[in-house]
């Protein structure tokens, strides 16, 4: 498993696959320090090169291969979350009827707590029935800031 780092307007994102894929990408609490145009390995190039056009405003999907690791259900639940609009969002109770279960509520957010692909993989994207930000395992900082960075506030003109 190969690994690199970048530093976001979030923090620093640990980046981690192989050539079967991108198995994880995290945000760290703490920084590390990286230098432009460190080595990078290869198989992870195509990923840091996304997530940086992401956070710089130029990116609104990601194309490189995943292979995250999980119990079938997560994966459900996570190609699932792959299928929110960017810009969008849903409610953990409108996940779970997607999947066929209105009563998976629990289940569907507790897969969803334990998505390895921040940001990718667009947890962030389910909010409460009632709009509210809840859960996130980043810090609901993070979910404000990524959701505002998908979906900037319109500024109304007064005239």
């Amino acid at each position: 498993m190969e690994t690199a780092y970048i530093n976001t307007p979030l923090g620093t994102t640990v980046i981690e696959g192989n050539e079967a894929g991108i198995a994880k990408i995290n945000v760290l609490n703490e920084k590390i320090e990286t230098t432009p145009g460190h080595d990078v390995p290869e198989v992870l190039q195509d990923a840091v090169n996304q997530l940086t056009e992401y956070f710089n405003g130029a990116r609104t999907a990601f194309t490189f291969k995943l292979n995250p690791q999980g119990t079938d259900f997560q994966k459900k639940v996570w190609n699932a979350l792959l299928q929110i609009p960017f810009g969008k969002t849903t409610s953990y109770q409108e996940l779970a009827v997607k999947l066929g279960d209105v009563k998976a509520i629990r289940a569907v957010a507790s897969a969803n707590g334990k998505n390895p692909l921040w940001i990718v993989v667009p947890c962030h994207r389910v909010i409460g029935s009632d709009g509210s930000l809840t859960g996130y395992a980043g810090g609901l900082w993070r979910k404000k800031w990524l959701l505002e960075h998908e979906c900037p506030p319109v500024q109304q003109s007064l005239f």
